[in-house]
């Protein structure tokens, strides 16, 4: 289940709930939270009910839009969340795999997957992922831009296993495997596949990735 594990506000996204939210209990804070996801869990975004995040939070509607402008907010406050802690995890996980870029990114992946067959995770992240538009997609992958961490990413990357000659090279190598986990993530609910079926297909892309799309001239 999602928590926010502290009651300062998170600050990489584009959505907060309102200062009043913040001035909670922290166990509050995830009873609200907890209730949200449970109703986005139900249902996407456009079909999903604030009655009924109320009705699991035990709060009045009042309350409701004290904490948050509207259910959107709510919804997209959850996926900073979530995509927090996989930013934390992803850097933890470089320097654990020794600044390995690609194998960082299949920890990840392996540990979303991971995430995802834990019954209170999967109806949530497969109602986004299956309903992903535009802006949902946007907001999923800001949540893991690592550029606020540049200086970080770089001093712990082997940049000398990588074809990059700088820190924007670097940046733009980062979001190519992004968007690719992203995809495979789709991917894992639109075609149901097991664990391990959606690790073949992530590990034969990043492998493409990896050896470069061209051949060598010899």
């Amino acid at each position: 289940m999602i928590k926010n594990d502290t009651v300062s506000q998170m600050n990489g996204g584009y959505v907060l709930p309102k200062e009043t939210f913040f001035n909670l209990p922290v166990e509050k804070q995830n009873n609200l939270i907890e209730a949200a996801q449970k109703e986005f869990s139900r249902a996407p975004l456009n079909e999903a009910s604030i009655s009924n995040i109320l009705k699991h939070a035990q709060i009045p509607r009042g309350s409701f839009y004290q904490y948050f402008t509207d259910k959107e907010d709510a919804f997209f406050y959850l996926i900073e969340l979530a995509t927090i802690k996989s930013r934390d995890q992803f850097l933890n996980y470089l320097e654990e795999v020794n600044g390995d870029l690609v194998a960082t990114f299949t920890k990840l992946f392996k540990q979303l997957l991971l995430e995802f067959k834990k019954e209170e995770n999967r109806s949530f992240f497969r109602n986004i992922f299956l309903n992903m538009n535009y802006k949902t997609e946007c907001f999923f992958a800001k949540g893991m831009e690592l550029e606020d961490s540049s200086a970080q990413l770089i001093k712990v990357t082997d940049m000398k296993a990588l074809n990059a000659k700088d820190t924007e090279d670097l940046i733009r190598i980062s979001k190519i495997l992004r968007t690719v986990t992203i995809w495979h993530l789709i991917e894992h609910f639109a075609k149901e596949r097991s664990y391990e079926e959606s690790l073949i297909f992530f590990e034969k892309d990043l492998g493409l990735l990896k050896q470069g799309l061209y051949k060598k001239s010899e």
